[in-house]
């Protein structure tokens, strides 16, 4: 009789969980209310020395502000080299509107211009579509294609992946390719396969919003690129250390 009881007891159960998780009928109140929100991530702010010996400050900052499906974002990469006496470097400045596609992955498109921060130069003004979120096994990956105002177009990867040494530590790799669908000579950015750097950062939370890291990295470049560079007298492979600190608010 017991089994009788408690046979009868899951089966009620399992219809119960069945007809909860039936959908919502149209004039049923929302469990929960939209609410829109933002964060501001500097997920890179480090100082390099090359194995050159030169010292480059870098930033890697990403904001954003919506809700679970549409949002509006704010990227910005660039960097300088310190006591060369020339201006910082911004290799992108970009505003994106974003639209959730999939669970984890939203496409964005937008506006952004790069170049030197110097006021006599023309900097380069570009749309940019994107495929920002989070590949299977939690790989961050942003890829953007873009075209400038002359018609020439780009692509780039990023993909960053945190490997969790303890509940405060991590050890992160990253990964960055640039590469050019058509001749950008004007930016130094001639067809075809531009460059590809590694990097290795080790990161230690004092607080889940503060984690500063050390790290390395290694940058090649190729093909005409890398003629480019020896055409100026600049190697086409570079190492360097990196110190610097990942926040947010």
């Amino acid at each position: 009789m017991k089994r009788v009881k408690t046979l009868t007891g899951l089966l009620l159960l399992g219809f119960a969980s069945v007809v909860s998780a039936q959908h919502a009928e149209d004039d049923w109140p929302e469990p929960m209310k939209t609410s829109l929100t933002g964060q501001l991530m500097i997920d890179r702010l480090e100082i390099s020395q090359t194995d050159n010996g030169d010292n480059v400050v870098t930033w890697d900052a990403i904001g954003w502000y919506g809700g679970d499906e549409k949002r509006l974002y704010i990227k910005t990469e660039g960097e300088n080299q310190l006591n060369d006496g020339e201006p910082s470097e911004l290799e992108s400045a970009e505003v994106l509107a974003s639209h959730l596609i999939a669970p984890f992955w939203e496409f964005q498109a937008g506006l952004g211009l790069r170049g030197s921060l110097d006021s006599d130069v023309n900097r380069e003004h570009y749309a940019v579509f994107s495929l920002f979120g989070l590949a299977p096994y939690r790989f961050e990956i942003d890829q953007s294609l873009t075209v400038n105002e002359d018609g020439d177009i780009a692509a780039s990867l990023e993909a960053e992946y945190d490997l969790r040494l303890t509940q405060v530590s991590y050890l992160q790799p990253r990964l960055e390719v640039a590469a050019a669908l058509t001749d950008a000579l004007d930016y130094d950015r001639p067809r075809g396969f531009n460059s590809m750097t590694l990097g290795l950062r080790y990161r230690y939370e004092l607080s889940r919003e503060f984690a500063p890291y050390i790290g390395a990295y290694w940058r090649q470049s190729f093909a005409k690129t890398a003629d480019l560079e020896a055409a100026r007298g600049k190697d086409d492979s570079e190492f360097g250390m990196v110190i610097g600190v990942r926040m947010w608010f």
